[in-house]
């Protein structure tokens, strides 16, 4: 099982709309990649690992599948229309990163 984690670094003008990401951009994603997608989750950044100091990602999104040839067949069709739907939610570039889910 690998798990995609997009990461959205924070900054001083970043800009997130977590309603919009958690309620429609995640949602299409695990609509158009189907059955391939098996889950899709969100954290909103808060705070950072010392006290009083601001989250290094504003958000990260997880979505998993079995492999990462998986992901790759299921997304890569879609890849345009879920890209063009990143500015209806932040100004932020996502890094991503897979991985495979070890616990």
């Amino acid at each position: 099982m690998i798990r995609v984690t997009i990461l959205y670094p924070n900054s001083e003008d970043a800009k997130f709309d977590m309603a919009y990401y958690t309620g429609k951009h995640m949602p299409l994603l695990k609509d158009r990649c189907g059955s391939a997608c098996k889950s899709i989750a969100a954290d909103l950044g808060v705070a950072g690992g010392a006290p009083g100091t601001k989250p290094t990602y504003i958000a990260i999104g997880y979505a998993t599948f079995e492999s990462a040839a998986a992901f790759e067949k299921a997304f890569a069709p879609h890849a345009p229309e879920i890209l063009a739907d990143i500015p209806n939610y932040t100004n932020v570039r996502p890094v991503i990163q897979i991985s495979e889910i070890k616990l």
